[in-house]
């Protein structure tokens, strides 16, 4: 290992620790990860300066960025989705909330990137919440593990945890972690940013529907029930058993391997949300020279050989798969070493498709 990745690890252990409460990534994932909440002082330095105010107007008003109002009237809560063209804010019991901050806003993309101890598969987004005094979505509980991480401002929580209410007043740089199910509940003090660092965590159900779609895409069997020698019926109503005995064996002859299913997940896991534009940025500059750049909302996954970007498959070996992982974990290479790899056609076609970009070094 050279000096510099040696530093370098050195300085991103430091920052996890710090964003844990002295934690490793380790002791967390062991002691707390989908088990126990943990409530973190000063967990992340300068989040009171994260955004302002009027970027979150300007992509509430976005119809490419997914955002939503909640106001609270007594003990009732109403929501309403954007875009929001002209924002106006209330001066109590109000809260908006934008998701994908990361994706348009680079300060938070680094935020999201401090949770890669967490398989990048399993990270989703920052999503940012600005609400004024009594603000707040309710009390509810989510499907999946959650950071929120406190910005500017002060904001009550109080969480429930094996019969007990757990209460904390988070100030700016504190963090609190949920595990799944746990109910919750945060309401602002003061006019405050909290931020969200959400985690994927797919239903089965919903897993079992597009691998289905998957395999349909790809040929399943075909044919046709057919009866030449069909009898009158006796009960007209009654499903015919041969009917169902020949879907039965349709179906049984529906067959996939662990490398569908591999390759299903790495494009579903890395497939687009709906609301996701890719704009290319910049001029064209020459690979060599460049550093590209990952464009934030690119999912790039990797299983072998296998490269999964952005609901697409592609395939390389040696060099040019170690300089594709490097890529992946880095989410920025230096052009000359993807050119060295025989990759600059696959660069600037991600460059051209607005995926990745090429940037001065």
């Amino acid at each position: 290992m050279s000096l510099v990745c040696y530093i370098a690890g050195a300085v991103d252990h430091a920052i996890a620790s710090q964003q844990l409460g002295g934690l490793t990534p380790r002791e967390f994932l062991r002691r707390y990860w989908q088990k126990r909440p943990l409530f973190v002082r000063a967990a992340v330095p300068a989040l009171d300066r994260l955004v302002a105010l009027e970027k979150i107007r300007a992509l509430a008003a976005r119809d490419d960025v997914e955002s939503r109002i909640v106001q609270r009237d007594a003990a009732r809560w109403r929501t309403a989705h954007g875009p929001f063209p002209r924002l106006n804010v209330r001066k109590r019991d109000w809260t908006v909330l934008v998701s994908g901050l990361n994706l348009h806003h680079a300060p938070a993309e680094r935020v999201l990137r401090r949770f890669d101890f967490v398989p990048l598969a399993r990270l989703d987004d920052v999503m940012v919440s600005y609400a004024t005094p009594g603000g707040g979505v309710g009390p509810h509980t989510d499907s999946y593990d959650v950071f929120l991480l406190q910005g500017a401002g002060r904001r009550l929580w109080r969480v429930w945890f094996r019969g007990k209410m757990l209460r904390h007043v988070a100030q700016p740089g504190d963090l609190l972690y949920l595990p799944p199910g746990l109910q919750h509940d945060g309401v602002a003090l003061e006019p405050c940013f909290t931020y969200s660092v959400g985690f994927r965590a797919p239903r089965d159900a919903e897993l079992g529907a597009a691998f289905l779609d998957f395999l349909h895409e790809r040929g399943l069997p075909d044919g046709r029930y057919r009866d030449p020698d069909l009898a009158p019926a006796r009960r007209a109503a009654e499903v015919p058993p041969r009917m169902v005995r020949h879907a039965e064996k349709a179906l049984r002859r529906i067959r996939w391997s662990r490398t569908d299913v591999a390759r299903f997940l790495g494009e579903y896991l890395t497939a687009p949300k709906p609301h996701v534009v890719f704009r290319r940025k910049g001029r064209r500059r020459p690979l060599r020279g460049a550093v590209v750049r990952l464009d934030p909302a690119t999912q790039l996954l990797y299983s072998g050989g296998r490269f999964f970007v952005n609901g697409e498959t592609v395939m390389f070996a040696g060099r040019a798969a170690r300089a594709l992982r490097e890529l992946a974990e880095r989410r920025r290479l230096e052009g000359s070493r993807l050119a060295a790899a025989g990759l600059g056609e696959l660069a600037a076609g991600w460059r051209d498709a607005g995926w990745a970009h090429f940037e001065r070094t």
